[in-house]
């Protein structure tokens, strides 16, 4: 039984560490909350940095998981700009603070989340170089944006996964020029594979960006502090006043890793290693969000996903499991995508080389379609551009793993929620 004796720490102040201290407190815990934040600002979501709030259509404020007071008013000690150094599982404490802070869990989330992988090549100490994580990158990059876009600026991307691209969009609408350079031969290619990137390629090219594929950047050049321009690995130089670093994220194991919780290797994403409940290898510290190595029966693997719906519903899971209710963690993976006018959803999960063939249902040409990735007949994920009201039909075909007829799937007159019954 969990009661108001007990305390309960919460390590990471995003949206998953502030969901589930919201849910601790809509469950009915009356123990200790304690919600300890590397960062200065409140929690906060982080799809806007690369959508709404990075091309000003939402205000800083819309960023927020819960107005300030909300947290006092709900008795969750809030601990802003605080890092912790270390866990002692043997004493169940953790310590934080420039000046050691110390205090006692009984249980423990970790929702450290991902931070952005860096450049490793010269040039990146210039001061041009920018990355896209947190609320302080974003409202750098929004005024650089709108500095290129004013002086017919150059904006050189690393990467052509969601952020890079969602930049991308933002820096079209600003006004600069924009080039993107990626070593795959499409944009997203390791998510969405050869057959659906092209469409994300074509869009960019119609709003006047540049790709430079099968290509890595080797060299930021600068003078006198500033970007000039970006050179990759076949000798190409493309003339650049700022450089956006979008080459993936890296969980933040470090403090999971000095603990000695077992962590997932590398082909499952990296991450801290739980249970379908969410509990690590301590059965008294959970981890919830980016950083959380979970297994998923409906997949057969184990999933690390970096997107918010796992976060917005991560958080909520591990708190219920906290206080020992019965929790089996298995959402099917979803993220969602706006650029220009382009809006995206995609659910499940489909790396290449896991299906057979991908099933168009509308017309991919005009951007308005459902692509579904097939094996075997069974739908591992879909894709609707365009689309709208469809993620809870393509979900339900995702989990009831039926064999369906690809020649129905790909009719728009043949209703959904028939095919996998």
């Amino acid at each position: 039984m969990v009661d108001a004796d007990q305390t309960f720490v919460i390590v990471g102040g995003g949206l998953a560490g502030a969901k589930a201290a919201e849910t601790l407190r809509a469950e009915g815990f009356s123990g200790r909350v304690i919600l300890i934040c590397d960062e200065r600002d409140h929690p906060y979501e982080r799809p806007p940095l690369s959508k709404g709030y990075l091309l000003g259509k939402e205000e800083r404020d819309s960023v927020f998981v819960h107005e300030p007071a909300w947290y006092a008013r709900n008795d969750v000690e809030l601990h802003l700009g605080q890092t912790v150094d270390r866990i002692d599982r043997a004493a169940k404490t953790v310590h934080f603070g420039d000046d050691g802070t110390l205090v006692h869990y009984d249980k423990l989330l970790l929702a450290t989340g991902a931070e952005p992988r860096r450049l490793d090549i010269p040039g990146t100490g210039l001061a041009g170089v920018h990355h896209l994580r947190r609320l302080a990158h974003a409202e750098r990059l929004k005024g650089v944006l709108g500095a290129l876009g004013r002086d017919n600026g150059h904006l050189v991307i690393a990467g052509a996964g969601w952020i890079g691209l969602e930049v991308a969009a933002a820096a079209r609408e600003y006004g600069a020029e924009v080039t993107v350079i990626e070593p795959a031969p499409t944009p997203l290619h390791g998510v969405l594979g050869p057959e659906l990137g092209n469409v994300f390629a074509e869009l960019h090219r119609a709003h006047g960006v540049r790709f430079h594929f099968g290509a890595r950047l080797t060299e930021i050049v600068g003078q006198d502090g500033m970007v000039l321009a970006a050179r990759t690995d076949d000798g190409e130089e493309h003339p650049a006043h700022a450089v956006l670093a979008a080459i993936g994220a890296a969980p933040r194991t470090a403090l999971a890793e000095a603990a000695g919780l077992r962590l997932a290797d590398r082909a499952h994403g990296g991450g801290v290693v739980v249970d379908e409940a969410l509990r690590t290898s301590d059965p008294d510290i959970h981890a919830a969000g980016d950083v959380a190595a979970f297994p998923h029966a409906l997949f057969g693997t184990r999933l690390r996903v970096e997107h918010w719906a796992n976060a917005l519903n991560g958080g909520p899971a591990a708190a219920r499991a906290m206080l020992g209710q019965d929790v089996t963690y298995d959402r099917v993976p979803y993220f969602f995508t706006d650029q220009y006018d382009l809006g995206m959803e995609y659910s499940g999960w489909a790396p290449p080389g896991s299906y057979d063939e991908v099933v168009i249902r509308g017309d991919a040409g005009r951007r308005e379609f459902i692509a579904f990735w097939v094996k075997e007949g069974r739908v591992l994920a879909g894709m609707n551009v365009n689309v709208w009201d469809v993620t809870e039909p393509i979900q339900r075909l995702i989990r009831s793993r039926a064999r369906v007829n690809t020649e129905a799937l790909a009719d728009p007159h043949v209703p959904l929620d028939g095919l996998g019954a």
